[in-house]
């Protein structure tokens, strides 16, 4: 009898439909920056709006027409998202904050403090079906003024918060045994939550990998399990295809990872990659904040729609 071989060893038979044609390669959209970071595509303009965080400024990128600043003065915005009625949420690190921009371009602010004690520096955050926000607030935007502003830390801590729909201002602990819990993304079927650990970038002895949780009954996290280890830099921002697979920013370009965590491949981008995200009209185009830029690539998969 034959051996079934699993689906993410049959994708990688030979040149990898993941990565899309072969010969292929990225497209540099945008070039200006100095850390771009947190890519959100927004379907009604096909568009793509992404923070250069040093720069302190939301950029846009329109196709067809380049880029424009979208907001100067952003709080140094980190990782954002596009909430189910089409609105950027987003992390701050200046003010502490995850804020949401409304249609009329009035600002939400829906958590800045965790029991009265203001939040390090908000840095990557995902939405779960049920409307709450799952954040991530290490201590990246008070080690220094580059990315925010050098102060202590209230909190004592680096932890990962969830904000139920209906406690906005009230975040709560989910889980406090990371060193800098940064990227965030949940499996296709939000049972799992993976989360980068990239506290190797300024700790000697700190983490340069992604850990998986089991999600208890939407609302909590099961303990740490070690998923797979990032060999080039460190992982940041991360985001799961339709087939469960994970696709992960590195100092080469975009490591995919399996479910099982295996490494599947990875796309080599000429600048550390620091975050990505499924895009464009078939949601199967992958939009790269890589250091300076902004990349586009089609691929053979479609990324989770929750």
């Amino acid at each position: 009898m034959a051996t079934k071989v699993p689906a993410t060893r049959r994708l990688i038979a030979g040149r990898n439909p993941l990565l899309g044609l072969p010969g292929m390669a990225p497209k540099r959209l945008f070039g200006d920056g100095m850390w771009c970071e947190g890519p959100v595509y927004f379907p009604a303009s096909d568009s793509v709006v992404f923070s250069d965080i040093p720069n302190n400024r939301l950029l846009q990128w329109i196709p067809g027409l380049g880029c424009r600043v979208l907001k100067e003065r952003s709080d140094f915005t980190n990782g954002g998202t596009r909430d189910a009625q089409g609105r950027l949420v987003s992390c701050r690190h200046l003010s502490h904050s995850v804020v949401r921009i409304e249609h009329d371009g009035t600002e939400t602010v829906l958590a800045s403090h965790y029991k009265g004690a203001a939040l390090n520096s908000p840095n990557d955050l995902v939405i779960a079906s049920d409307g709450a926000i799952w954040f991530t607030d290490p201590s990246y935007g008070i080690l220094s003024d580059y990315e925010g502003m050098r102060r202590d830390s209230e909190i004592g801590g680096c932890n990962i918060y969830r904000l139920a729909p209906d406690a906005m201002g009230s975040p709560e602990i989910v889980c406090d045994s990371l060193l800098m819990p940064n990227g965030l993304a949940f499996s296709p079927d939000e049972q799992i939550l993976y989360v980068a650990d990239s506290s190797r970038s300024h700790f000697a002895d700190g983490h340069h990998d992604i850990f998986a949780f089991d999600v208890i009954d939407g609302r909590s996290l099961g303990p740490a399990r070690h998923h797979f280890q990032i060999e080039h830099g460190v992982p940041d921002g991360l985001r799961v295809d339709e087939l469960g697979n994970l696709w992960c920013s590195s100092a080469r370009g975009v490591e995919v990872i399996s479910a099982t965590g295996e490494h599947l491949d990875h796309i080599a981008i000429p600048e550390t990659v620091s975050n990505l995200t499924f895009g464009g009209v078939h949601n199967s185009t992958l939009f790269i904040t890589a250091t300076t830029s902004l990349y586009a690539l089609p691929v053979g998969v479609r990324g989770a729609v929750r």
